[in-house]
């Protein structure tokens, strides 16, 4: 089993500044990495909400919190609901709140759902297998003008429209149905210095798939809506992203608060991982964490 690392676990700590008996949501819970440490600062009685969108990841951490004891509640759901299931939860009032962007590594190793161009998996790319829309779904059926869409809004992808005209064709002789063949009409579509770049040349098309199939944008301009409602006054909203689209959102999001004078930024600039985290967890270079203080309940 790929063991997954929390990023920022110490910033987190920091800017979430939990203190004994203080009630915490993680809306992403994963492999509970950072609920873990939060928990040991809340005690004895701080009362923890794990979500994740994902049963499997749900199902996984019941088996490890057997340890943890009565005071965390783990649900099953999308965080752009997160009002409704505090309530459903009687979960009481809200001190932090926690959202960690980041795929976790057993997305990407583990779970068989097509998250890595690096080996043979079915194009699925669904965080809730209760969702309809797949990523084989979007590249065998969706329009070429919709498929340059979401390459360019969600990917920022330069050959957008190259790429999507080679899905097009490709699928005109053969249905996708797995990543590399994917990533083979990725390829075929770019030019030979894109493939050489550091970056994978497949990595925005994977990630504008992503982000389409379950709606990652929508719903996060929502969770972080409906977190701000919940919190109580002084309550603290931390938030983890990987790409530019996710931090631009963020961003905004707590800066037309702060002008409303319902938040106040606690992080004047994203917060980085040290060189030496980036050494341990490669990952976590493009980890930013942002994070904000509601005020005026």
């Amino acid at each position: 089993m790929i063991m997954h690392i929390s990023v920022l676990r110490k910033e987190v700590i920091q800017y979430l500044d939990p203190k004994p008996n203080e009630n915490f949501i993680d809306c992403t819970i994963g492999n509970g990495g950072h609920t873990l440490a939060i928990m040991e600062k809340t005690a004895p009685r701080g009362k923890v909400l794990g979500i994740d969108r994902d049963s499997e990841v749900i199902e996984n951490l019941k088996l490890k919190i057997k340890n943890w004891g009565k005071r965390i509640t783990l649900f099953c759901g999308n965080f752009a609901d997160l009002e409704q299931i505090v309530r459903e939860q009687k979960f009481g009032k809200v001190n932090m709140i926690l959202f960690d962007l980041g795929m976790s590594s057993w997305h990407l190793e583990e779970s068989g759902r097509g998250f890595s161009f690096q080996k043979r998996e079915p194009l699925d790319m669904r965080y809730d297998k209760r969702n309809q829309l797949t990523a084989e779904k979007i590249v065998n059926y969706w329009s070429r003008l919709e498929l340059v869409r979401i390459l360019k809004d969600y990917g920022e992808e330069r050959f957008a429209e190259n790429i999507a005209r080679e899905i097009v064709q490709t699928r005109q002789v053969k249905p996708i149905k797995n990543t590399l063949q994917l990533v083979e009409a990725v390829k075929r579509a770019v030019p030979g210095f894109y493939k050489r770049q550091r970056a994978h040349f497949a990595t925005k098309t994977f990630q504008a798939l992503r982000i389409a199939v379950n709606d990652e944008l929508n719903n996060l301009q929502k969770g972080l809506c409906r977190a701000l409602e919940v919190s109580e006054e002084g309550g603290r909203i931390a938030v983890i992203s990987f790409h530019s689209l996710e931090d631009r959102l963020v961003k905004n999001f707590f800066r037309d608060k702060a002008k409303e004078e319902k938040a106040e930024i606690i992080t004047k600039k994203p917060i980085t991982a040290s060189l030496a985290e980036i050494k341990n967890n490669p990952r976590a270079r493009s980890a930013k964490l942002r994070a904000a203080k509601k005020i005026n309940s």
